[in-house]
């Protein structure tokens, strides 16, 4: 089984790697093409610029935790789990719902995972005992450092490389584009407040 498993990753592996000679090359001729004149280089849309170099900054920015989840046959909801979990220690399911926008349904399914492999614990409310408060296991705590270290030094040498006062305009430019509705829920979430699980 141990010899299966093996033969599985280096497979990955090769596979990856081949993926990535792939993607650069055909990045390489699409720039090359696209950098060439034509008549509609006096209408360049800054904002078109923004939003291409979002989505590639998403793509390259998940691609590193995606390759860890690969080993574990997880994908990013158990990612996202892990991550609002760890960072918000006893968070209850219905918390959890609100932040990541999904079904009770995929959430039931993922965390269920996430609980038979020992990554997340449930506990009982002390004050609602309906109430499921949810923990990261040493496990779990594990892997969220495992996942979450790549994209930390993937953002702190953007940062670094954008000059001293990146880190607040880039803050203020997320925020921004975050519903309005949301945004002061998602600003006391990601900054220095809280979700407790239970309330008083």
């Amino acid at each position: 089984m141990t010899d299966i498993k093996l033969a599985e990753k280096q497979v990955f592996v090769q596979n990856s790697a081949l993926r990535d000679a792939a993607k650069t090359a055909l990045m390489e001729a699409v720039a090359s093409k696209m950098a060439a004149p034509n008549k509609k280089e006096a209408q360049h849309d800054p904002l078109n610029e923004v939003i291409e170099l979002l989505f590639f900054a998403y793509r390259d920015f998940t691609s590193d935790p995606d390759a860890i989840l690969a080993d574990y046959d997880f994908g990013r909801a158990h990612h996202r789990v892990i991550h609002f979990v760890g960072r918000h220690p006893g968070i209850t399911v219905a918390q959890l719902l609100a932040i990541l926008g999904i079904t009770k349904q995929s959430l039931a399914r993922v965390l269920k995972q996430l609980v038979e492999e020992e990554y997340v614990i449930q506990k009982t409310g002390t004050r609602d005992r309906r109430q499921r408060l949810l923990h990261l296991s040493n496990k779990g705590e594990q892997l969220e450092r495992r996942l979450s270290e790549p994209q930390r030094k993937r953002v702190s040498k953007a940062l670094n490389q954008a000059g001293p006062e990146a880190i607040d305009t880039f803050r203020k430019t997320l925020l921004a584009l975050i519903n309005q509705e949301d945004q002061a829920t998602v600003e006391k979430l990601t900054g220095k407040g809280s979700t407790k699980g239970e309330t008083s």
